[in-house]
């Protein structure tokens, strides 16, 4: 497709300020990592470009999730250039209409979106999870491990001067279905084996019926009730990847499968492929929203005064959306409908400013 020299200058400009916002952006938020990260490590004695290291591993994610703010707030920026350069009334009097200025930016928006979740947010997923492992050595529960595959349930946990190695096949409300416990010393030392049919973790302190416990100098006996005390418990599994931006889009595949296996709940899950596979409209909504505020504003206005409103219906829309999130997670409403609902509003009102810029 061969590209009308109008179309290669609103498209020059428009990644221009687009690039602009996001270097902004970017240092914005290595300014609020940096600070993050010394108070964080501040009773730990690391190497001063450790905390420069781990604010840089984390930037691209929080870009990814700030990206559709940005590039309401760079439309901003290219069309108060666009209006103080006059070349708005330029175009509308060599005929050109402005909704073919809003195909325009619209469709670029759409495209970047794209090369977005396709390419940059799994450089950004990656990136997270290598910040949270290195961090992750640096917290008080760097000794808990816990994680969810094909064969089972994983767990690793020190507590009482012991080593316990935990493995379920399933999950099932409260309770772990086929339990294998073993428990070592602190010197790896081994001391028995615990296994089970059904462990309640609603607690901390996990309730078994009907044990059987193999001890080190391999004698086996059958309890009918015993209590094991860990760090834990059934919320605390239910958070293993509570947070699914450090995983990529086949990570994401891998692990929604393997949580079926165990007949664990895949709704994070699901919620997280509804986001990435609505990113690229959303940008694009995010834009048609900018344009029609642009447009239908009255020209001459204070730039610091669009900067404002551009960041406050920012703030509307996360919060906007979050709630839906919430509720959408929580299964009160469909999860679709807890992703899609607020852009459908979104695009509504961007429809019908639409509607009166092409009659201008």
């Amino acid at each position: 497709m061969i590209l009308k020299t109008y179309q290669k200058y609103l498209i020059k400009e428009f990644l221009f300020f687009t690039l602009k916002v996001t270097f902004i952006f970017f240092i914005l938020g290595f300014i609020m990592g940096i600070l993050e990260e010394l108070r964080f490590f501040s009773d730990i004695e690391v190497e001063y470009y450790f905390p420069i290291i781990l604010v840089f591993l984390n930037l691209p994610s929080l870009i990814y999730q700030i990206f559709p703010f940005i590039i309401l707030i760079s439309i901003i920026f290219l069309f108060l250039n666009l209006t103080e350069k006059g070349e708005l009334t330029s175009f509308k009097n060599h005929g050109l209409e402005n909704f073919q200025i809003i195909k325009l930016i619209a469709s670029v928006t759409f495209l970047i979106g794209l090369f977005t979740i396709v390419i940059f947010y799994n450089f950004a997923s990656i990136l997270k999870f290598n910040y949270l492992d290195i961090k992750k050595d640096y917290t008080k529960d760097a000794k808990y491990l816990a994680s969810i595959t094909e064969n089972g349930i994983w767990i690793k946990d020190e507590i009482d001067e012991n080593i316990l190695f935990i493995n379920a096949k399933k999950i099932e409300f409260d309770n772990l279905i086929d339990v294998e416990i073993v428990k070592l010393s602190q010197d790896f030392e081994y001391l028995s084996t615990v296994t089970a049919q059904k462990v309640n973790i609603k607690n901390n302190l996990w309730n078994i019926n009907e044990a059987i416990t193999l001890n080190k100098n391999n004698t086996q006996k059958t309890e009918k009730n015993i209590l094991i005390n860990t760090n834990f418990n059934y919320e605390k599994i239910s958070n293993l990847y509570s947070d699914l931006s450090s995983i990529t889009l086949w990570g994401l595949i891998k692990l929604k499968e393997d949580y079926q296996t165990v007949n664990y709940s895949t709704i994070e899950i699901d919620y997280q492929f509804q986001k990435i596979i609505s990113y690229p409209i959303y940008l694009t909504i995010m834009s048609l929203l900018s344009i029609v505020m642009m447009m239908n504003l009255k020209s001459g206005l204070n730039r610091v005064f669009l900067i404002t409103i551009g960041i406050f219906l920012s703030v509307l829309i996360y919060y906007i959306n979050h709630f839906f999130g919430i509720i959408g997670r929580s299964e009160t409403i469909p999860l679709l409908l807890s992703i899609w609902i607020p852009l459908l509003i979104l695009l509504i009102i961007s429809m019908v400013g639409l509607i009166k810029i092409n009659e201008k």
